[in-house]
């Protein structure tokens, strides 16, 4: 069927997690909506749960869907100015209200970090810096000088990851000649060739492809001023690096750029141009009906620029949508300031919000979720994307991330949806049958080699592109994560399929990655907690005893990081440094994945869930709602880090409704809406 009538993708003005609004479906929640609490529930408890729920159903948009703001890190911000400056559309509110954010995150020292409490970090801090001079920012204030005195102590811009260096090249203030090359020939590479484009997680390849084109053709535009400040030795600003052994990978690769710089100057013109031609038709391609790109900003930023280099005026439709496209990543403060975000989640929000509420106790028949149910079922992706490369023979089926991505469905929204379907009684089940079978088929489809699931593609594990040196910063490939495939297990022992010759291979696998200590590494959520949290329940509910080594194990290592003040809490510098693992100040998500997992181990009665109860019962606010101020959510670990608005929500009601009411597994076979109504 066809994607007609998705929703959003709209500006906002403000959170759309934030505060009742008129005509919500849930805004007001009666007590008969609720199942009543059995008999010697904790007092509290159930209060905190009825809390929780009715401020969640505040939120709701008219459509059916949930969105917290996805917040991230500067960069996102200043690259945004960026943008403006270099096509010549920077207006002075825009730029006013993203320095009045910019300054609002800078701190102490006049450095900016990626994540909340995290250490300085030397490229966000460059590219706030040169997006507060574009604001106007004299380099002499002392919130400059303090940054540029720590910028120059650290390396200067020299020492900076290649996409800052890529976004100063743009202005003359770096060299193109010290950057990677990125030929554009890339893009004909066959499949089976290494380093062609599908080699590259979903999230690069949608980077990179611009990025051939933006490196091919050098583009400098006048800078507004210089930054001789920002360079460690004013005298050599762009420095050659060294080269690393020939004996090693760094070597070998550095060698072979060194062999593209040479290729560039003697490259065919006729092949040449005929790469520029096929990536610019690649990218136009892939352009989602919203204009944007993957429905992510960072692509479709330099998918604009790219664009724009091969001839595209910003009056063409493509440019037109584009930009239009940028504007719905903004969220506009009270404060007047403007924060951009990386990504949109409201498909995510939305099931993970249906799935607490159902836990929670609210009548599967609840308008909230029947509304919830249909506006999933039209976001359903029933086209071929980039994932059929790997997988042509598959059947379309699933969900993606956004508002609107028809391109790059993927594995953990679908698991995820499909639990949050089998959770409503929807009044036309056979349109939910039918879109939860081709999600399971598509998702069973997408199984890799070793038996588990990546999050965009099948298979996408080749350890080449993290050894490019133009791949300096995150993740560029997707293989499978423990988190992801847990997931999926979860939701196919949910639809009956736990003794499938397939679900039993991806628990072995699970069973083969859990860690020594007893955790799992969480790729999508920080971290061992996230990743214990999801693979815990879903070997319970594919049958795994909770008596099982493995389940103990993960209880003892629950139990031994657990705070004093009965949370649990892990900061992001475990990706870096594993004796950070389980270790961190407790919030309300992190938390709530303990609980999940130690409720699942059949820990009810056990101390640490006593203790982790009451401390989401004590930190909750009168409003329902928790703070959450730390980032728990995940796009490359350590690199890239997520505060999920929403988490601190909807994690913490779907701990206290299964602290409540117990796991929501169904004996195979039977539907589980209908099961939990007895």
């Amino acid at each position: 069927m066809p994607n007609t009538g998705r929703g959003g993708g709209r500006a906002l003005t403000a959170d759309p997690s934030a505060g009742p609004g008129p005509d919500r479906p849930g805004r007001t929640t009666a007590a008969a909506d609720l199942r009543r609490p059995p008999d010697g529930t904790r007092p509290g408890v159930y209060e905190a749960a009825a809390r929780a729920t009715r401020n969640l159903l505040e939120r709701q948009d008219p459509e059916g869907w949930w969105k917290g703001d996805l917040e991230t890190n500067v960069t996102m911000d200043a690259e945004d100015l960026l943008l403006r400056q270099f096509l010549g559309i920077r207006d002075e509110a825009t730029t006013r209200a993203a320095a009045l954010f910019i300054r609002g995150e800078q701190r102490e020292d006049g450095t900016w970090a990626t994540f909340h409490g995290g250490p300085p970090e030397l490229s966000a801090t460059i590219e706030a810096y040169v997006a507060l001079r574009l604001a106007g920012d004299a380099p002499d204030a002392p919130h400059m000088t303090r940054a540029s005195a720590w910028i120059r102590a650290h390396g200067g811009i020299a020492a900076a990851r290649v996409f800052t260096r890529i976004w100063l090249a743009l202005f003359g203030w770096w060299n193109w000649d010290h950057l990677p090359e990125l030929p554009p020939e890339l893009v004909f590479l066959p499949p089976w060739v290494p380093l062609n484009i599908y080699d590259f997680g979903c999230w690069a390849r949608q980077t990179i492809v611009p990025l051939t084109v933006v490196s091919a053709l050098r583009p400098v535009r006048p800078a507004p001023f210089a930054l001789d400040e920002l360079h460690a030795d004013a005298r050599t600003p762009n420095p050659a690096r060294r080269l690393a052994p020939l004996t090693s990978w760094d070597g070998a690769f550095q060698r072979m750029d060194k062999a593209l710089h040479v290729y560039r100057r003697f490259a065919p013109r006729r092949l040449r141009k005929a790469a520029m031609a096929s990536a610019g038709r690649w990218i136009v391609e892939r352009q989602e009906n919203d204009g944007c790109w993957g429905g992510i900003q960072p692509p479709a930023v330099y998918s604009v620029i790219a664009l724009h280099l091969l001839g595209y005026d910003l009056g063409h439709p493509v440019m037109r949508a584009g930009l239009e496209s940028l504007e719905r990543f903004a969220v506009w403060r009270a404060d007047g300031a403007r924060m951009i975000e990386a990504c949109q989640s409201p498909v995510w929000d939305t099931c993970l919000a249906a799935i607490a509420l159902a836990d929670a106790g609210l009548r599967p028949d609840h308008p909230a979720l029947v509304k919830a149910a249909d506006w999933m079922l039209g976001e359903e992706i029933v086209r071929t994307g980039d994932w059929a490369v790997r997988r042509p023979g598959l059947a379309p089926g699933g969900w993606a991330f956004e508002f609107h991505n028809d391109t790059y469905p993927d594995i953990d929204d679908t698991a995820e949806v499909v639990l949050a379907l089998r959770r409503i009684k929807h009044p036309d089940p056979a349109r939910v049958e039918g879109a939860i079978a081709r999600g399971v088929s598509w998702n069973l489809g997408m199984q890799s080699r070793n038996g588990a699931w990546g999050a965009f593609d099948a298979d996408n594990t080749s350890p080449l592109p993290n050894k490019l040196p133009f791949c300096d910063f995150g993740e560029v490939i997707d293989p499978p994560s423990a988190d992801v495939t847990a997931h999926v297990v979860e939701m196919l022992a949910f639809e009956g399929r736990a003794s499938d010759a397939r679900t039993r291979r991806g628990i072995a696998w699970l069973l083969a990655e859990q860690e020594p200590s007893g955790g799992w590494f969480g790729r999508w959520g920080t971290n061992y907690v996230y990743g214990t949290g999801s693979v815990v329940p879903a070997l319970v509910a594919a049958g795994t005893a909770p008596g099982h080594p493995a389940i103990r194990r993960a209880v003892r290592w629950l139990e031994s990081v657990q705070n004093e003040d009965g949370g649990w809490g892990e900061d992001q510098r475990s990706y870096k440094d594993p004796s950070w693992a389980g270790k961190g100040a407790s919030t309300p998500s992190q938390t709530a994945w303990a609980l999940m997992a130690l409720l699942s181990a059949g820990e009810r009665e056990g101390k640490a869930v006593e203790r982790g109860i009451a401390h989401l019962v004590e930190t909750q606010k009168e409003d329902g709602t928790w703070d959450e101020p730390y980032f728990t959510g995940t796009g490359f670990p350590w690199d890239f880090s997520i505060n999920y608005h929403l988490y601190r929500q909807v994690f913490p009601l779907t701990a206290l409704g299964r602290y409540l009411y117990g796991e929501p597994f169904a004996p195979a076979g039977a539907h589980p809406a209908t099961a939990g109504e007895a």
